[in-house]
């Protein structure tokens, strides 16, 4: 068994099991075996399925908040988060679920396709293998349990050790609705995951670039697609232009909400000079201001613990570095002395040979950087091997669009935080270190859970030959080349 303890207290808040090699290739047997049904009730059936998940969700809200509140330490606001979230991604596809997935009938291009019908059908991977981290425990679940599922496929979740809780309630409410036998939840630590990508027909991971590179070194042995989303540093560029107000309160909030302890956490700050000492006063100001605390079931919390002692310790050794180097903690830079807690820190006079700068550091930290103008934002902002997301905050929304273009990462907000992840009709994906492939992007977001079949078929009766058929012979040939020729070449001369 697998112990789970609170970040806030310590305290002891339940047990999983460890799940064997053995026992997770029976759970995926039973789900294969289960999946053909699952797909022929179709978009409709298994829609109608996941809105009664949906209902059973909001029934079970506090319960739910309650269970991963007790093993994140989140403060209650952004536990009771997640619940909603998850309904969101249900309603957005199980109403465009039929839609996303109807066939699809292009246009011929030329004269070979003209006499054919052509179709593009969707189907589902029989066994999705979905790998989650500790610190959103549903919401992240949600985001590609639900695709998966509505696109017809049958769903194994794996998830983190560090706060299973959730995964098993929510595994426990699909069981008391009576769906179909077709999603589990399988506890358990590496090895869990590991025999997970062995058995599905698709891996859809998110976590660290290093398990990430492992995991899709085992997908590509074995021939199955996969689906990574990665680390994240993401940096986000303030111009002399901004309201600063809206500027500070943002960043605050992108950096510092779930501890910082997110993908696309802002982890970087760029400042134009003209008004970088006037944007770090109202920083210091603004986070002087948050509530940090523990687990108590109440909403007077802003900020809340750190998940696991690895990464309060890699927290205090990027700002401990930072400042051995040269750099000043402008407010913060302390562990809590109970509990698993890190003092929200804005850190000044810093560069980019600092590992707070260029490693992911995955806490409450703000590393502030001043410089001349946007161009050396943009070159800095560039100058790092993730590209999760990134934020512009200027005056001109049509400037900051036109530098997103600039920026090398997935993603890009202008005057706001993480609202990318809440316009489901974008993807969400990152460049370089921060992975490949992408969640949501509308119709994509259920496709990428498919197998495409293309399918050819006469348009009018046939005769039992074709011109491109045996036997050849010099006339045919001659004609067919010919024809061909005027139907593609062009320019008169090239006719001729």
């Amino acid at each position: 068994m697998i112990e789970v303890r609170c970040p806030a207290d310590g305290r002891l808040v339940g047990r999983v099991p460890s799940t064997s090699p053995e026992q997770v290739r029976a759970a995926v047997a039973r789900l294969r075996e289960a999946q053909p049904e699952w797909e022929r009730i179709g978009p409709g059936g298994r829609a109608a399925w996941l809105r009664t998940l949906r209902d059973w969700l909001l029934d079970n809200d506090r319960h739910l908040a309650d269970v991963l509140q007790s093993e994140t330490g989140k403060p209650r606001a952004e536990a009771a988060f997640e619940v909603p979230v998850m309904c969101d991604i249900i309603n957005f596809y199980a109403k465009n679920a039929a839609r996303f997935l109807a066939d699809e009938h292009p246009r011929p291009h030329g004269p070979l396709g003209a006499p054919k019908r052509l179709t593009t059908t969707h189907r589902p991977y029989p066994v999705v293998g979905v790998i989650t981290p500790w610190n959103f425990p549903l919401a992240i679940p949600a985001m590609d349990a639900v695709p998966a599922l509505l696109a017809g496929a049958a769903v194994a979740l794996k998830p983190s050790e560090i706060t299973p809780l959730t995964a098993v309630t929510l595994a426990r409410g699909w069981t008391e609705i009576g769906a179909p036998p077709v999603f589990t939840v399988l506890t358990g630590a590496g090895a869990t995951g590991a025999a997970v990508v062995d058995e599905a027909d698709f891996v859809q991971f998110t976590g660290s670039t290093g398990t990430g590179r492992a995991i899709a070194t085992r997908a590509a042995q074995r021939l199955v697609p996969y689906s990574l989303e990665l680390g994240g540093k993401d940096p986000a560029i303030v111009l002399a232009d901004a309201d600063l107000d809206r500027a500070v309160n943002g960043i605050v909030w992108g950096g510092l909400f779930n501890s910082g302890q997110a993908c696309v956490s802002i982890e970087r700050v760029y400042v134009e000079a003209a008004v970088h000492d006037e944007f770090v006063a109202k920083l210091v100001a603004r986070i002087g201001r948050l509530r940090q605390g523990g687990d108590d079931g109440s909403y007077r919390y802003d900020i809340g613990a750190m998940a696991t002692p690895a990464q309060r310790d890699l927290v205090r050794r990027h700002v401990t570095e930072a400042i051995d180097a040269g750099a000043t903690a402008v407010t913060g830079g302390r562990p809590g002395e109970e509990g698993l807690f890190f003092e929200p820190t804005v850190l000044v006079d810093v560069d980019h040979s600092m590992a707070c700068v260029r490693e992911e550091t995955f806490g409450p930290t703000l590393p502030v950087i001043k410089v001349a103008d946007a161009d050396e934002a943009i070159r800095l902002a560039n100058d790092s091997t993730y590209g999760l997301s990134a934020s512009v905050w200027t005056g001109d929304p049509r400037r900051g669009e036109r530098l997103a273009r600039e920026l090398d990462v997935g993603a890009v907000n202008v005057n706001d935080a993480y609202s990318n992840l809440f316009s489901f009709t974008l993807p969400h994906g990152g460049w370089k270190n921060s992975g490949l492939g992408a969640r949501f992007g509308g119709a994509q977001g259920l496709r990428k859970y498919t197998r495409r079949t293309a399918i050819t078929a006469p348009r009018l009766p046939t005769a039992n030959s074709e011109i491109t058929w045996y036997p050849y012979g010099p006339v045919r040939s001659r004609l067919l080349g010919r024809l061909l020729r005027v139907l593609t070449a062009r320019g008169a001369r090239r006719w001729r």
